[in-house]
């Protein structure tokens, strides 16, 4: 049996996952691919709502706040909400809640880049 192991690991938005799909799609037809691969593909293409740069600049804005985590920050990319419901529906599992302030600031961020 062979072992692999991760050499490292990043968190990348459903963006920059669309554009890595892309570049391994472009020299091959689709039908080269597994079931699995072309489902993932389908569903990065569908909910996907950036470019690759976009959602990494957004992600950048977000995590300069202050209860900002990169990975609730990749979901914010991913999701895009536009109101405070949908933000503090993101932030449900943390341990601290959001004031009113701090949700209107992370969906003026969001703001410019939809």
């Amino acid at each position: 049996m062979i072992v692999k192991t991760v050499v490292t690991e990043e968190n990348l938005t459903l963006s920059e996952v669309k554009e890595i799909f892309l570049e391994l799609t472009t020299p091959r037809s689709e039908e080269e691919f597994t079931y699995e691969f072309r489902r993932a593909f389908d569903h990065v293409k569908t909910f996907s709502k950036l470019t690759g740069s976009q959602a990494r600049e957004l992600v950048n804005e977000l995590k300069n706040l202050e209860k900002m985590k990169e990975e609730i920050a990749i979901r914010i990319a991913d999701i895009m909400p536009l109101s405070r419901d949908e933000v503090r529906s993101i932030y449900a599992k943390e341990r601290f809640s959001l004031t009113e302030g701090e949700l209107d600031e992370i969906l003026d961020i969001v703001a410019r880049f939809s």
